[in-house]
């Protein structure tokens, strides 16, 4: 159905990908893996026609069945990319909030899809919509359709995307990263339902991913990338089982799973935090919390310490309150009941993506000075010259493993890897006893994470460190943390040591959890 040779993508000279091959069989799903900037995402564009203007196709075909799409490096007329874009090709995203326009409403704009590649009458268009959302398992779909993006949660706004990709019901849908975000029972429904509509529509899919657990469960063939070249590919189970590339093998070793916990020293006796009976609420304005605004009950009834030098990991499905109860304990919510006893100074955030909570317009080393200004500015009797400042923010940066030019660049000049790391520096540099970190690894590839665990937990020895670890990925939870605690619709439903809730789980939310990942 689709046949890719020998293309060549470069950007400004470097180039992105460099001679790949490979075909799609129709009702075939085709699984791409490898690290951020190893041309996965650069193909899909290619194929769909939609890079950039600084994109230059040195050479290459794109077939789509007997149709040239790209052929010798040169694109098809843009009439038939219209032809085929949306109505025989579709493109499901990563960030279904960044790729809806959250000024207009769910439904017209599936329906758009319809109006521009179909000639479905007008009347029609509405209860085609509604079917298509009840087929990728959206309830009220007459409700839903007037609902704008941002009325929606993240597995709902993905199923939209889903449903804008198949109405049309085409041969071929590019999914890229479509699960990244989304916690793993949702995840999970979005992987059968794609397996669903595929199977029972025999629709290609290109499922690009740097989850290689996912690839394994959802892909019939892989292709594995590295710098642009498809190193391996072949059969899922030939890929997985018995790798012939060093590079596809380090892919797989790098994967968190439940096998081979290191064991680590016991932590202290002492708490770092205490919580006892916090309730907090999101009310719909008003800053007191008595204000008479309506409230809505988040966090009920919550209870729980962290002791020093220990990682207590807190997982939960979107929207259970995970980041809710972060932020009321750093004292960003102060909509709470109950008590938060902290027993250290200054404790940190390190947030989930580093892009967009690092500020884009200044260098490195201005970010990793400016909380020990901050400091200063805050406590009196601090005081810091400008050389000892300087000097702090370029020994965090050999603690995080960040050379020492990376001072002098901007955010945007980092991999997604190496900017984690400058926000983990900029949550450390104040010596803070406990660090909340939400999500830290869920956005990063498969090595990367790794890297990045791996050095958590380094500076959690070097630096004497407490972590409150959120994650919704089961496996990180289990190579990270000391004890794990299960939170359900603002309550903590199961607490207990991390071997003992994985091996022997009481609850049954706690098992389905498990059974999901």
């Amino acid at each position: 159905m689709i046949r890719v040779k020998n293309l060549t993508v470069s950007f400004g000279g470097k180039t992105a990908v460099n001679g790949i091959d490979f075909e799609i069989n129709k009702g075939e799903i085709v699984g791409v893996v490898g690290e951020s900037g190893s041309g996965k995402s650069v193909t899909a564009l290619s194929i769909m026609g939609l890079l950039s203007d600084e994109a230059d196709i040195c050479g290459g075909d794109v077939y789509f069945e007997e149709t040239a799409l790209l052929e010798n490096g040169r694109k098809a007329e843009d009439s038939v990319y219209r032809t085929f874009r949306g109505n025989m090709i579709s493109m499901i995203f990563q960030e279904p909030m960044t790729s809806l326009n959250p000024t207009k409403r769910v439904g017209a704009q599936v329906a758009e899809m319809l109006r521009l590649h179909t000639d479905t009458h007008k009347d029609e268009i509405r209860g085609r919509v509604c079917e298509t959302f009840l087929s990728v398992g959206l309830k009220d779909p007459d409700e839903l359709y007037d609902k704008y993006p941002h009325e929606l949660s993240g597995g709902m706004r993905q199923r939209v995307m889903i449903a804008m990709g198949i109405i049309c019901k085409p041969a071929l849908i590019i999914a890229d990263e479509p699960t990244t975000a989304l916690d793993v029972t949702v995840q999970n429904q979005i992987i059968a339902l794609l397996k669903r509509i595929c199977s029972e529509n025999t629709i290609g899919l290109l499922f690009i991913t740097h989850d290689l657990n996912l690839a394994k469960r959802i892909c019939n063939r892989v292709l594995v990338m590295k710098d642009g070249i498809i190193v391996e590919q072949g059969a899922t189970k030939d890929i997985f089982e018995d790798p012939r590339n060093e590079y596809t093998k380090r892919l797989i070793e790098a994967v968190p799973s439940r096998i081979h916990k290191k064991d680590r020293g016991k932590p202290g006796k002492e708490n770092v935090l205490s919580v006892s009976e916090l309730n907090v609420f999101y009310r719909d304005g008003g800053n007191s919390l008595f204000s008479g605004k309506s409230l809505r009950h988040i966090i009920k009834d919550v209870s729980f310490e962290i002791k020093r030098g220990e990682i207590l990991g807190l997982v939960g499905e979107s929207g259970c309150g995970k980041t809710t109860l972060s932020k009321a304990v750093l004292g960003l919510n102060k909509n709470y009941t109950g008590k938060v006893e902290h027993f250290s100074e200054y404790p940190q955030m390190i947030f989930q993506d580093p892009y967009s909570s690092l500020n884009p317009t200044k260098t490195v080393g201005w970010l990793l000075m400016e909380p020990l200004r901050a400091k200063a500015d805050q406590k009196p009797g601090v005081r810091y010259s400008a050389e000892d400042i300087r000097s702090a923010a370029y020994d965090m940066l050999k603690k995080v493993e960040l050379s020492e030019d990376t001072f002098r660049k901007y955010p945007a000049q980092l991999s997604g890897g190496q900017r984690q790391r400058v926000s983990i520096g900029q949550a450390l540099i104040t010596h803070p006893s406990l660090v909340i970190a939400d999500e830290p690894v869920s956005a990063l590839d498969v090595t990367i994470q790794a890297q990045i665990m791996e050095l958590m937990l380094k500076l959690k020895e070097d630096m004497a460190l407490s972590y409150l670890f959120i994650s919704h990925d089961i496996n990180v939870v289990y190579q990270m943390c000391d004890r794990i605690m299960v939170m359900k619709s603002g309550e903590i439903v199961e607490t207990g040591d991390t071997r003992e809730i994985y091996e022997s789980p009481r609850e049954e939310y706690t098992r389905l959890l498990l059974a999901e990942s």
